[in-house]
């Protein structure tokens, strides 16, 4: 605990550095939560509309507000004061919620140092580093204001037991990680197969007991959080507040996904349709002006709705859903729910571009398995990490963005290089040729090329879409960043889909 808690330390350091650097509208969507939460009493909590920023988080994140809330109130009482506290960001706030988010990520030291402490030491510093020193984290949580850390410190807290054998404390803490953010449902599936197949065996009477325990305890949970707004009558605006599927498609800058590909397609046929003649009727709600919106979005194509996304995510996580089935091992089950939220990123209803930190965070241990996991961690973690640059727009926060990614490439690419000299030196003895040298590689070709051609992205929308466009087409550097790194995405979709297939 203690090296995980000097990695947790320095990251602390950097995260005060922080302190002062561009917060997003989130900072005051928290703020008015502390307010919301402290000011008014629990039976309206949902149904208020006092502010543009409604509480949209499940109960226990809401409790978790109310409890922050108290320390704030005596720090500076205008934080939690609901009216005159609206858009209030004095230094004392801004410090508050500061140091608030980085006490939060004490969860995620946690649930780092019990998933890594049974790797050898190099490995297990190595994932203290991925996991602590995360540069996609201190963007999103630590820049731009969110609570991620605090939420995946608790989902690896629930895959350190079920990698343990402790699966009643697995489903119990996975409850307790939907109760505050419902977004991580995704991985419900996988978690119920694996429950199901791998706690509820043995004969008759002892499965059927011990799915009575678990159901039991994931009820408690489910009862503890939403229990008060069921007595008083407010589960059907919970619901609402945390389901406003009016929201469309895509987020106002695409995410990096599947969805990225179809719109463009869309795009490209309406133009070469339009060009031969056909009377094609511009949709309602452009996805190009960066906003958002439900209603006939397309142009050609056949529109989407939520329950399309819903069984596109069920089909694309079905191999996985199966191996939990007929073979679950408690080794495979991280690199399973990893990929169940790759799944839901990839296909998902209006997924956000943080949301690849649902998966890449995980994806820092399965890396430290094999030379293969190491090569797609790279890839993939640098490419998520690249797809928030757009989040931090204000030109002081540039070099910080770019700092961040560019120590954590060189952190990836020593420690793997060493990581492959310690996994491979036995087979060098073995045999010296250049193919098995190749294959050793951390990167091959066509990966470096590809990341090499994101410097070509950031070249476009830093230098050359100002110099030919000027003020004209500013959601072209965005779009491009999207379609480039949803490639990156796709790959990583798709590799994980072949591991879970031909290994698990």
């Amino acid at each position: 605990m203690e090296e995980a808690a000097w990695f947790w330390g320095v990251a602390t350091c950097v995260k005060l550095l922080l302190v002062p650097t561009y917060h997003s509208t989130d900072f005051e969507v928290h703020r008015h939560w502390l307010a919301l939460t402290s000011s008014l009493p629990l039976a309206r909590w949902y149904s208020d509309a006092s502010s543009p920023w409604t509480l949209d988080y499940p109960p226990l994140f809401a409790y978790f507000e109310l409890l922050l809330s108290l320390p704030a109130s005596l720090l500076d009482p205008t934080i939690v004061d609901l009216v005159a506290g609206q858009n209030y960001a004095a230094s004392s706030a801004l410090l508050f919620q500061r140091v608030s988010v980085a006490a939060a990520d004490l969860v995620l030291l946690l649930g780092a140092h019990r998933l890594a402490c049974r790797l050898p030491p190099f490995r297990r510093r190595l994932a203290f580093a991925f996991l602590l020193w995360s540069p996609a984290l201190l963007i999103v949580d630590h820049i731009h204001f969110q609570y991620n850390g605090f939420l995946l410190g608790i989902l690896l807290l629930s895959l350190s037991f079920l990698a343990e054998g402790r699966d009643l404390a697995g489903g119990i803490a996975f409850a307790v990680l939907i109760c505050s953010k419902h977004l991580f449902l995704v991985g419900a599936p996988v978690y119920f197969v694996y429950l199901l197949r791998h706690y509820c065996r043995g004969g008759f009477g002892k499965a059927l007991g011990r799915f009575l325990a678990v159901g039991s305890a994931v009820g408690a949970v489910f009862a503890a959080a939403f229990g008060p707004f069921l007595y008083h009558g407010q589960m059907l605006q919970v619901l609402h507040r945390l389901f406003p599927f009016g929201r469309g498609l895509c987020h106002a800058y695409w995410a990096p996904n599947f969805w990225v590909f179809y719109i463009v397609l869309d795009k490209i046929l309406a133009f070469v349709l339009a060009k031969l003649g056909f009377v094609i009727q511009a949709p309602k709600a452009s996805f190009t002006g960066g906003l958002v919106g439900d209603s006939s979005p397309f142009a050609v194509l056949p529109q989407v709705t939520p329950a399309i996304t819903f069984l596109l995510v069920i089909l694309a996580m079905s191999p996985c859903l199966i191996k939990a089935f007929l073979k679950p091992q408690s080794k495979h089950i991280i690199r399973w729910v990893a990929y169940a939220y790759t799944c839901g990123f990839m296909f998902g209803w209006h997924v956000h571009e943080k949301a690849s930190l649902h998966f890449t965070i995980p994806l820092a241990i399965v890396a430290m398995e094999s030379l293969d996991d190491a090569r797609h961690y790279f890839l993939l973690s640098i490419v998520s990490c690249y797809s928030l640059f757009p989040l931090l727009f204000e030109p002081q926060e540039y070099p910080v963005k770019i700092l961040l990614l560019a120590v954590h490439s060189i952190l990836m690419w020593l420690g793997f290089c060493q990581f492959r000299i310690s996994r491979t030196s036995h087979q060098r003895k073995m045999s010296d040729s250049r193919g098995s040298c190749e294959k050793n590689q951390i990167i091959g070709c066509a990966g470096t090329c590809y990341l090499l051609g994101l410097f070509g992205v950031e070249l476009w929308g830093q230098l050359l879409h100002p110099y030919f466009f000027g003020d004209k087409l500013p959601f072209l550097p965005l779009m491009l960043v999207s379609i480039y790194c949803a490639m990156g995405m796709m790959y990583s979709w798709a590799w994980q889909l072949r591991q879970i297939v031909r290994f698990c």
